[in-house]
Parts: structure tokens; C-alpha cells; sequence
């Protein structure tokens, strides 16, 4: 592309090749922002506000434009190849879709297997074909991509909630906190202390691994600050990553404790490398398993209302 064929750029994000661009008004069409419109039969960049969503990209029939921000590596895999063709509408059958997501499962019982990287590294790139609010795509993913990191991070879980548990054992703090409204830690006692300190004290006595079931690698999934909406952004990240792990041979299994641990506790996370300012929302414990089930489960009655003003 020469110089010379660029007709705009919104701060260097959107370029339109002037030459290949034939005026049909779809990519003005399709943009949310209004960041492309149409002069003398040409699209233009004309307005610097833009979400980088590149639908403006994937509607151009004559490939005449170019999101600078987008990467092209991160619809590159390297475990299988990937069908860089849209798919319509309605031409995806939907009894697979709803197979794959039914057959998932939480796995809580993982082989000594390692997890491949380039396995987990495409589940990521599966993750964030998520979308996200303003489509800021503010998610961070860490990895811990082998049985002794994933140890270490139980470690550090595991003495946060010995520490909760012992303050959750002080009963007359109990009824103070509850008594000014704060009874969260009341809640926790008569909830988890018992089955927290059960399994705490199982993994000191036989190594029995009750917060990762053994797992041979975690994605913790969190988010830097500017998100719009950060934790809808990040779990609709983890579910994409959920099936495709499943698709792909491997068990999951969402970790709240380790989630709620991390919150509570920021030195945890800077502990695995993830700075303080970045909020976690989602821990995914990863691994082969020899779980085989034979029907899928079904579900508890929903409930579902409806307005029709």
C-alpha cells in the first residue's frame, strides 16, 4: 500500500486504501462510532473516535480497509488451523453447539499430565474472541503452565483462608461485625470454615489437592483498569476458553476459592506476577482427565419472566 492511497486515519487506527475502495458504504454502514463515511464515492476516516471493533474490516468486500490496533497473530493457532471465513448467520448447526456446551463438565479430578503451551496459549487466543464492553479488551491472562506453579499458588491460597479461618473462630468478632451490618464473616463460618478447614487440613496430612484437583495448569483471567464493564468482559472470556478446552481434549474447573482469595488479598496475585491494580475475576484450573460420562445432566428449572410493555 503506497502512501499515497491512505484517505484517513482516526489517530492512526483505521486506513482505507483509496484504490481498492469502491464507495459501497458498508463500512460506514456497519460502524458504530461514525467513524467512516462516504465522500465523493469514497469511504473516509471522519472522526477520530473508534473502538477498534474492525467491523468496518470484516464488512469490506473489497478488503480496501485496515485496523492498525488488530493482530493478526492472535487468529494465528498452532495446535489445529482455524477457517478464517465469517460464518453466516443461522449456518452453524445449533444441536453441536448445544452438545458441546452440555457435555462440559467441572472437572475435579485431574491425571499427571502437563498441558501442552501451545495448547493453553491457543485457548487464550479462543478466549478473546469474546466480546467486550466498548470493546475495550482490557483482560489479562497469566498462566501457570505446570504442576508446581500451580502448587505454589495453592500455598499462598491455601494460608489466606488458615489466616480467615482463624479469625472466623472469634466468635464475639462474629456478633460484632454482624451487629453494625457487616456480616460477612458470619455468613463464611456457618457456610465454609468447617469444609475449608477439612480440606486444609487433608492437604497438609495426605497432599490430597481439594482447591486444584490436581491440576497440571491455571489461567487466571483479570483485567487492567479502563474496562467498561471488566468482569462480564473477563467471564465472557472464560467461558469461550471453558468449551474450547473441552473441544480440545482437556478438563476445566472454575476456582472460586482461589478467586475470592486474591481479592481479599492483592500480594497473592503479585505473587504469580499480576500487579495490584489489575482486578481478578476468573481462575481456571486445566488438565487431561479420565473422567468418562455417559448421558448429559440436565438442569434445575429456570426462572424466566417476560415484558411486553
Amino acid at each position: 500500500m503506497q502512501k499515497d492511497d491512505l484517505t484517513g486515519m482516526a489517530e492512526d487506527r483505521i486506513i482505507i486504501a483509496a484504490h481498492l475502495c469502491s464507495g459501497c458504504g458498508l463500512c460506514a454502514g456497519a460502524c458504530p462510532t461514525g467513524t467512516i463515511s462516504i465522500k465523493e464515492e469514497k469511504a473516509v476516516v471522519s472522526d477520530p473516535d473508534c473502538l477498534l471493533c474492525g467491523h468496518c474490516v470484516a464488512i469490506c468486500p473489497q478488503q480496501a480497509v485496515r485496523c492498525s490496533a488488530i493482530d493478526k497473530t492472535m487468529s494465528q493457532y498452532e495446535t489445529f488451523s482455524a477457517e478464517q471465513k465469517w460464518l453466516p448467520y443461522g449456518e452453524f448447526p445449533v444441536s453441536a453447539l448445544v452438545q458441546l456446551m452440555a457435555s462440559r463438565r467441572s472437572c475435579r479430578s485431574f491425571i499427571d499430565k502437563p498441558v501442552d503451551r501451545a495448547v493453553i496459549d491457543d485457548l487464550i487466543k479462543i478466549g478473546i474472541t469474546a466480546p467486550s464492553g466498548t470493546n475495550s479488551q482490557c483482560w489479562t491472562f497469566t498462566v501457570l503452565p505446570t504442576r508446581r506453579a500451580v502448587q505454589s499458588l495453592a500455598e499462598q491460597v491455601a494460608a489466606y483462608f488458615v489466616r480467615l479461618n482463624a479469625t472466623a473462630e472469634k466468635r464475639w468478632l462474629r456478633l460484632l461485625l454482624k451487629m453494625i451490618g457487616r456480616g460477612e464473616l458470619d455468613a463464611y463460618f456457618n457456610g465454609y470454615y468447617r469444609k475449608v478447614k477439612e480440606a486444609i487440613e487433608d492437604w497438609k496430612g495426605s497432599g490430597r489437592d481439594m482447591l486444584f484437583h490436581g491440576s497440571s495448569a491455571v489461567i487466571v483471567i483479570g483485567s487492567r483498569p479502563g474496562a467498561s464493564c471488566p468482569a462480564e468482559d473477563a467471564l465472557l472470556a472464560t467461558q469461550n476458553i471453558l468449551l474450547a478446552a473441552h473441544s480440545m481434549g482437556l478438563g476445566s474447573c472454575l476456582i472460586g476459592y482461589a478467586v475470592a482469595a486474591m481479592k481479599r488479598d492483592p500480594a497473592i496475585q503479585m505473587h504469580i506476577g499480576i500487579p495490584a491494580n489489575e482486578d481478578i475475576h476468573a481462575v481456571i484450573a486445566l488438565g487431561y482427565t479420565g473422567e468418562v460420562y455417559q448421558h448429559i445432566a440436565g438442569r434445575k428449572k429456570v426462572t424466566q419472566r417476560r415484558f411486553e410493555g
